[in-house]
């Protein structure tokens, strides 16, 4: 069977999407909990909370859109690199 690197891609793309829409919405729910989530996430780097969260529209769109297209390159450089003999 052949393997499609363009349906990993897709697949990595959406779920990468699902995953910061979902995250987008716990920031608005909950900013402390995903303030401290982030600050584990990068072994505990001394992030400060020096201003609000940014929850604009239009950050929210740059930043999946950004994540998107970095998922799918991500999933078809993976699913190409795999899919050699």
């Amino acid at each position: 069977m052949k393997h499609n690197p363009t349906a990993t891609a897709n697949a990595l793309a959406i779920t990468g999407g699902i995953f910061y829409i979902a995250c987008r919405v716990l920031v608005g729910l909950f900013p402390d909990l995903m303030y401290t989530i982030a600050q584990s996430w990068f072994h505990g780097i001394g992030m400060t909370k020096s201003g609000s969260w940014n929850l604009s529209l239009e950050s929210f769109f740059i930043g999946l859109i950004s994540f998107v297209a970095f998922a799918w390159v991500t999933g078809y450089i993976f699913a190409t690199v795999n899919s050699q003999p």
